[in-house]
């Protein structure tokens, strides 16, 4: 049972309206302050704790706070309330409508993500994470993939943001090293040693392995299903060039990707900050349409990640831009691009029909 209720109010600020998922740790819920609007609130599942113990859960609000990004979730508020289970501590963040970037990746269907939104999104993260890696000492975030990168529309346009550092930690200053944590598939190969070392080069490894999947929907490696810590010789011979699966792809692109995901940590980029850099060097050379899988991959060709999502829905998302528009004929912009982005997910061809109109409700102009 979840921890909260739709309709609930909590603080006498936040009307819950929706369950949104859960982690390990937490559950994350939409809600709507009573001035401010839709925010998210991420509530531990921990119940009972002290207020000196959920100071401790509630490190990772402190953290993000501090970092402060554009490329970062923001962090608005961190307390404790009461619940029908006990004491509970939560933080809120803001919401963003379109969800994390594995829905991004989902919604365009059996269609590649085109190469240059791919790598401005990309950008973005290795921005917000730059950040973190600047720190002094660095902060690792040890579990970048897509479903901890949230992606809306704002203004200017596409804005990513890296989110859940439940698991970000400082490195020990001397060895620049952490204990590695985070999901399996997308860890470097030194997370496997005896060791089992984690760092910005680390990430990097993330970064290069989250690149690489929305360039070719599959992952670098093929790694098998009983993937654990103490798995060996994981990362068998040569990636395949993302260039021989996605026209779009250059050689230089290639080459970024390739020293990414070098099997030697020292052979990669050694944080955000470089990888940002090549990133911004990158010229992509030619325009190419959005392109599909080659050889012969099925609709149902975004697998890579595993686990079960909606099939895309025409007359649901159709539905849903239908309430978009009348909610902006209402003058409920926020809540009209809210839906929209939404409906984006469900139907991928609605994203070039209606971003434009999306990112000027996100100023306030209604057209």
């Amino acid at each position: 049972m979840p921890i909260l209720e739709e309709g609930e109010i909590i603080r006498e600020t936040y009307e819950v309206e929706r369950f949104l998922g859960q982690g390990a740790f937490a559950e994350v819920y939409r809600v709507r302050h009573r001035f401010l609007g839709r925010q998210a609130m991420k509530v531990f599942k921990r119940t009972g704790m002290t207020v000196a113990e959920i100071e401790e859960m509630l490190g990772e609000a402190i953290m993000l706070s501090r970092i402060g990004h554009p490329n970062i979730v923001r962090v608005f508020d961190a307390n404790v309330m009461e619940t029908g289970k006990g004491l509970c501590g939560y933080f809120t963040m803001e919401n963003v409508s379109g969800g994390s970037l594995e829905k991004f990746w989902h919604s365009h269907g059996t269609n590649f993500v085109p190469v240059e939104t791919t790598v401005d999104l990309m950008k973005q993260v290795c921005r917000g994470l730059s950040v973190a890696h600047r720190q002094n000492p660095p902060v690792i975030h040890r579990d970048i993939k897509p479903q901890n990168i949230l992606v809306g529309y704002e203004p200017e346009g596409l804005r990513a943001r890296v989110g859940d550092f439940g698991l970000a930690k400082k490195v020990n200053p001397l060895t620049l090293l952490a204990t590695a944590a985070g999901t399996l598939s997308f860890k470097a190969p030194e997370a496997f040693s005896e060791s089992k070392g984690d760092s910005c080069a680390g990430d990097v490894w993330a970064l290069g392995t989250t690149l690489y999947l929305l360039l070719t929907d599959t992952l670098p490696f093929e790694l098998p299903d009983d993937l654990g810590w103490g798995s060996q010789d994981l990362f068998q011979g040569k990636i395949k060039p993302a260039s021989e699966t996605n026209p779009g792809v250059n050689a230089s692109l290639d080459g970024i990707i390739a020293r990414s995901l070098e099997i030697k940590s020292e052979n990669r980029f050694k944080n955000a900050c470089e990888l940002l850099a090549a990133l911004e060097a990158w010229k992509s050379g030619e325009e190419f349409p959005p392109a599909k899988a080659k050889g012969g991959i099925s609709e149902m060709s975004k697998t890579a990640l595993g686990g079960k999502h909606s099939a895309p829905d025409e007359d649901e998302a159709g539905q849903m831009a239908q309430k978009a528009i009348e909610l902006k004929k209402a003058g409920r912009l926020a809540d009209a691009a809210d839906i929209m982005e939404e409906a984006f997910n469900k139907w991928p061809d609605l994203r070039g029909k209606y971003a434009h109109q999306v990112k000027l409700w996100r100023c306030g102009v209604s057209m």
